[in-house]
């Protein structure tokens, strides 16, 4: 049996054994890793920790370690107050409003992570809150990043397009952006009939706009007239009705990471974890709780799978699977082969990589005038965005790991289980509507 076998099988497995035994998959993936890198590959360690997804962990890390202080300091309640006033108390409404926050994100720059990283806490919370369907919330999040994340200026936008243009393919910056962002819309608006509806009607009263003491703790009882929101009760269940120095200073560390990674392309994990500890520093009483709080089965899982994603790559199991691909000698079926594959891969490997293979992969069919190249650009470019909702994809882990879902492993079923519906449906359907026709 080949390596490409081998290693494919050994992934099947693993899935099956994470299904039917409560075993964390990222201890699974490790193992498989070993066993099949250095017995079957003949790498060695260092070349299997070589896939090991450190820019990932750092922003785990980092992420849900800022966001766990601003759970434990009240800060993220005050975020949902604010989002509950600016709807004017429409529950069935804040879905929506973070769909088009995070396309507003990505269409003007920010990396799709970035801008999932700094809304999905805040609506995740906001599920929890107000019994929001939390794979409805975390869908609307990571679909309206992939909405706006193919807009003329924004990051993928700029990939697709210079790698179009070094093809001589003929190409349409906003067509692309336009039939994704329908794409990603349609999706969304899906699951709200499937789990919004309940949502109509229902109404939080937002509370009375009051002039309330704003006292700077340990600032020498520093305190001020400021506008506020009525009570606030905070992760510890206590009620607060001023706003403290601690939440001052983490809202201004969260303005200042969307103006450090947005604004200015720095690392999204550094900013976050340099945010995180200088706020510890501030408030070392709220540094334990805020470490446990960092979603550490998460890192575990993503951590071991993605290293196991790279002992593939080394197998020459990618590039088995592509070769298939162009073996397929009639066009418009190759094509639908080819946004499956994009699909399948990108639900555990990096989105930007694979637009970067996947392109150049394409030429062939696309020089033999069977196939538009614009509605093909567009249809991967569907197909490999679409399931980053996975939790094995950044967007997706990050979802995962702020849900603060009563039921944990639950929600992670539902998440892989949507995950593979847009892997079935989402190329397929880009395809039917898209190339099929041939009418871009």
């Amino acid at each position: 049996m080949s390596p490409e076998i081998i290693s494919i099988v050994a992934l099947a497995a693993m899935f099956v054994v994470a299904t039917l035994w409560p075993i964390n998959m990222g201890a699974l993936a490790f193992v498989a890793a070993f066993l099949v890198g250095t017995a079957v590959v003949a790498l060695q360690p260092e070349d299997i920790l070589a896939g090991f997804p450190g820019n990932l962990f750092l922003i785990l890390v980092g992420v849900t370690y800022l966001f766990g202080i601003a759970h434990t300091n009240g800060t993220v309640d005050l975020l949902i107050q604010g989002a509950v006033r600016l709807v004017g108390g429409r529950v069935a409404a804040i879905p929506w409003v973070m769909f088009f926050v995070t396309a507003t994100l990505t269409a003007v720059g920010a990396l799709s992570p970035a801008a999932v990283a700094i809304v999905a806490p805040i609506a995740l919370g906001f599920a929890a809150r107000y019994h929001i369907n939390t794979l409805l919330m975390g869908a609307m999040v990571v679909h309206g990043a992939q909405a706006g994340g193919f807009s003329p200026v924004s990051v993928y936008g700029g990939i697709v397009q210079g790698i179009v243009a070094g093809t001589g393919l003929p190409s349409s910056p906003m067509t692309v952006f336009v039939l994704s962002f329908i794409f990603n819309f349609a999706f969304a608006f899906v699951l709200y009939l499937l789990f919004g509806w309940r949502l109509l009607g229902q109404r939080v009263a937002a509370p009375a706009t009051t002039q309330v003491p704003v006292t700077i703790a340990g600032r020498g009882g520093l305190s001020w007239g400021a506008t506020a929101g009525g009570p606030l009760t905070t992760e510890s269940g206590s009620t607060r009705s001023d706003l403290r120095f601690e939440q001052v200073a983490t809202s201004a560390g969260l303005i200042l990471l969307m103006i450090l990674t947005v604004g200015f392309g720095f690392h999204l994990g550094f900013v976050a974890i340099s945010i995180a500890v200088a706020l510890a520093i501030l408030s070392p009483g709220a540094q334990k709780e805020a470490v446990n709080k960092i979603s550490w089965p998460i890192v575990l899982l993503l951590g071991g799978v993605l290293t196991y994603v790279h002992v593939l790559q080394e197998a020459g199991t990618i590039d088995y699977l592509s070769d298939g691909v162009v073996a397929i000698g009639v066009p418009i079926f190759g094509a639908l082969v080819l946004c499956y594959v994009a699909g399948l891969v990108t639900a555990f490997a990096s989105s930007t990589a694979m637009l970067g293979v996947l392109i150049p992969l394409m030429v062939p069919f696309l020089l033999q005038g069977e196939v538009s190249a614009v509605a093909m650009v567009a249809a991967l470019a569907i197909s490999v965005t679409m399931p980053d909702i996975s939790p094995f994809s950044t967007n997706g882990a990050l979802v995962l790991a702020n849900a603060r879902d009563p039921h944990p492993e639950r929600f992670y079923r539902y998440l892989l289980g949507y995950t593979g519906l847009v892997i079935v449906v989402a190329p397929l359907v880009a395809w039917a509507v898209l190339i099929f026709p041939n009418w871009l």
